[in-house]
C-alpha cells in the first residue's frame, strides 16, 4: 500500500477531517522516526497514517480499538509489523519492536503539538521550537489528553525529549499545508 492509497482509505472511513489530520500527522512523524532509524520509511509512515483505522467503530468501546482495525486491515495484506505496531499502540499487546514503541510515542504527540499550534494566534506550526514545545510540556494543564508518559518514552528509542520533540515538530512542518496547520 503507498501513502496516497492509505490517505484514501482513511479518508474514505474516518471522520471528523481533524482525525484524519491526525493520522496523517502521526504518519509523518513515523517516516520521520524510521528514517532517523534507517528504517523502512514508507512502512512506518502507513503504520502511523493507519493506527487509529476503526476509531469510527471503538470510539465509544475502546476494548477493541486496534484489534478491529487489524481485522478491517487484514484484507490489503500489509506487513505483521504493521498490524502488531497498530495492537501495541492501542495496549493489546506489548511494547516489543521499535516501530511499535514509536507508534506509540508519535500518537499522542502529534495532538500536542497540534494543541501547541492553536494556543497561538497564528494557528500554524512554523512558530513552533522546542522549547516552546518542552515549556508545554511541563504544564500538566495543557493538552491533557496528551499522555506525557507515553512522549516521555521516546527515551526508549534512545532519543531525548527535546530532540524528539524536535524531530516530530519537523516532521508535521513538513506536511503543514496538508494538516491545515
Amino acid at each position: 500500500m503507498t501513502r496516497e492509497e492509505a490517505i484514501s482509505l482513511v479518508k474514505s472511513h474516518v471522520e471528523p477531517n481533524n482525525l484524519v489530520n491526525h493520522m496523517i500527522a502521526t504518519g509523518a512523524v513515523m517516516k520521520a522516526l524510521a528514517y532517523k532509524f534507517g528504517e523502512n520509511e514508507e512502512e512506518w509512515e502507513i503504520t502511523g497514517i493507519l493506527h487509529d483505522y476503526d476509531y469510527p467503530e471503538t470510539d465509544q468501546d475502546p476494548a477493541y480499538h486496534g484489534l478491529l482495525s487489524v481485522e478491517m486491515l487484514k484484507k490489503y495484506n500489509l506487513p505483521k509489523e504493521v498490524y502488531d505496531a497498530i495492537l501495541a499502540h492501542a495496549e493489546k499487546k506489548p511494547l516489543e519492536t521499535k516501530i511499535e514503541k514509536a507508534l506509540y510515542v508519535a500518537d499522542p504527540t502529534t495532538g500536542f503539538i497540534t494543541a501547541a499550534a492553536l494556543i497561538r494566534s497564528e494557528k500554524k506550526l512554523e512558530p513552533l521550537d522546542s522549547k516552546f514545545l518542552i515549556k508545554r510540556f511541563k504544564e500538566k494543564s495543557f493538552a491533557k489528553g496528551a499522555s506525557r508518559e507515553q512522549m516521555s518514552m521516546c527515551s526508549e528509542l534512545g532519543l531525548e525529549l527535546e530532540v524528539y520533540l524536535n524531530l516530530a515538530l519537523d516532521a508535521m512542518k513538513s506536511i503543514h499545508e496538508e494538516i491545515g496547520l
